[in-house]
């Protein structure tokens, strides 16, 4: 959950971003120093030094300030999000061309210093003009790449604390990652060697050892410190990355990662973070199709058909019905909350039993159900599965009431045995799983007709026959079913009588 920054950390965050765009001079003087140390020429350093603090430190932090003043605007909640976002992914940049252009003059005025002002010293005196271009060229590149991979790695930090506070992520990618990595790669490696290969062909002698001196001194310096901003810049995008990427896998759909960078992986990173929503979708539906559905018969759906549908398909299976008697009574003296919830209690009930025995619930129908054995999941032995689903049935819903009312229920059940037809059927985007076929249409008439016969569960004879000796079975000889010519014979169930259950 995001929560707003306090006044204390944006101007903590500003703070940072305004030292990290000058922090330049610090690396101009260290080189100045280093030249000065080299060459003996203390007594002159303060010319390259002021011109170093005054363009590149205070110039550069008035700059600074400009360009982050529409980020803290955001931050203080005067303007919006999407009025500041191509400031965002364009900071580094903005910041290391202001800096880029400011070492050119830095530079030119410290290399040009020979030229109107004269030395003893080999290494103060005029340098060529391939070697004071070639400076100016190398160090403004390096200052340039420098700042632009400083800020590179403070806009990651900056991008954590506003999805932290604030919960935007960057859209707008402007960096290229090749690029970036191409620049860096450059400017390390060639940069430093082109500035000692200007030497070795301008000079000769004391003059050529300590511009050389100076040069190794300098790269090694601002390499290893450059190098370790590139890489916290390239790298840390992808740390971020990778880490979300493990939490999905160990199971954790709740993951959002911050967008750290404005090129391929920042990128890469938001497609990551819809693609999480997608499946946190999909997640909400799989869970809210498993409410209406049974989870096994969505289960089957999901991996035999891609597209959610399952084919027609004719098998045999046992078919269970249930419902309340005497409910349209009971739902007259009950509110229909009272009503509702004795139900739902009623059909979790109802639905153990099933599920405990391998049967699948395909549809609820009022204050009844409709479950199935054998189709479309396999169920070993499913007659006598759905037998022994339906005496527990009767045992639980016969031992307890319902509601806050403390409703009793009884159940009616009927129970068939035979081929069925199975799939999904609807229209357009609607499509429900269900069983056809003469078996599931004699197992709704026999859950009816335990009212005329007074019984609690009634069988049709192709169970009776597939259950063997396993039960205690009651013949009530044969009736006529609508929808059939000929009489069938239907068998109730003793709940308390024990058959061979082998």
């Amino acid at each position: 959950m995001s929560s707003p920054a306090a006044a204390a950390d944006i101007a903590a965050i500003r703070r940072r971003y305004l030292w990290m765009a000058t922090s330049v001079a610090v690396l101009s003087l260290t080189i100045n120093v280093i030249f000065a140390a080299t060459t003996d020429s203390w007594s002159s350093l303060w010319r390259p030094a002021s011109s170093t603090i005054l363009l590149l430190g205070g110039a550069n932090w008035l700059i600074a300030r400009q360009l982050f003043d529409p980020i803290r605007r955001f931050l203080v909640g005067e303007i919006a999000f999407d009025d500041v976002q191509r400031r965002l992914t364009q900071l580094p940049l903005l910041s290391a061309r202001y800096v880029g252009l400011l070492a050119i003059a830095v530079v030119a005025f410290q290399t040009s210093t020979p030229w109107w002002i004269a030395s003893d010293k080999p290494a103060l005196q005029s340098p060529t003009i391939t070697d004071f271009i070639t400076i100016c060229v190398v160090l403004s590149a390096f200052y340039f790449t420098y700042t632009y991979f400083v800020v590179s790695d403070y806009l990651a930090s900056l991008c954590g604390f506003i999805f932290t506070h604030y919960g935007h992520n960057l859209g707008l990618f402007f960096g290229s990652y090749t690029l970036k990595l191409l620049v860096a790669l450059l400017v390390i490696s060639v940069a430093p060697l082109a500035a000692i290969m200007v030497h070795l062909f301008s000079y000769s002698g004391e003059r050529l050892q300590a511009n050389i001196l100076v040069d190794v001194a300098s790269a090694v310096f601002g390499v290893t410190i450059s190098a370790y901003f590139i890489g916290r810049s390239l790298l840390r995008p992808l740390s971020v990355l990778s880490r979300a990427m493990t939490k999905v896998t160990g199971g954790d759909l709740d993951i959002r990662a911050p967008v750290t960078s404005n090129d391929e992986v920042g990128e890469l990173t938001g497609q990551f973070n819809d693609m999480i929503e997608g499946l946190r979708e999909r997640e909400r539906i799989r869970e809210t199709f498993g409410r209406y559905v049974d989870e096994s018969v969505a289960a089957t759906i999901l991996r035999r058909q891609g597209e959610g549908t399952l084919a027609g398909e004719m098998g045999e299976a046992t078919i269970l019905f249930t419902d309340i008697a005497g409910f349209t009574t009971i739902a007259e003296y009950l509110a229909p909350h009272e009503l509702v919830a004795a139900l739902n209690q009623y059909l979790e009930t109802v639905l153990e039993p099933i599920r405990a025995h391998g049967g699948v619930v395909n549809t609820f129908i009022g204050d009844g159900l409709f479950a199935s054995f054998n189709m479309p999941l396999a169920c070993e032995d499913h007659a006598v599965a759905a037998v022994r689903a339906a005496i527990d049935i009767q045992l639980a819903v016969g031992s307890r009431t319902f509601g806050d009312q403390g409703v009793a229920l009884a159940t009616r059940i009927g129970i068939s045995t035979g081929h069925v037809i199975g799939g999904s059927v609807g229209a357009g985007q609607r499509m429900s799983y269900t069983l056809l076929g003469d078996t599931v249409n004699l197992a709704a008439r026999l859950e009816a007709l335990n009212k005329e016969h007074g019984t609690r569960i009634l069988v049709s004879a192709s169970t009776r026959a597939a259950c063997g000796d396993r039960f205690v079975f009651e013949s009530l000889g044969s009736v006529a079913v609508r929808g059939r010519g000929e009489q069938v014979a239907i068998f109730s169930v003793d709940p308390n009588g024990q058959g061979n259950p082998s």
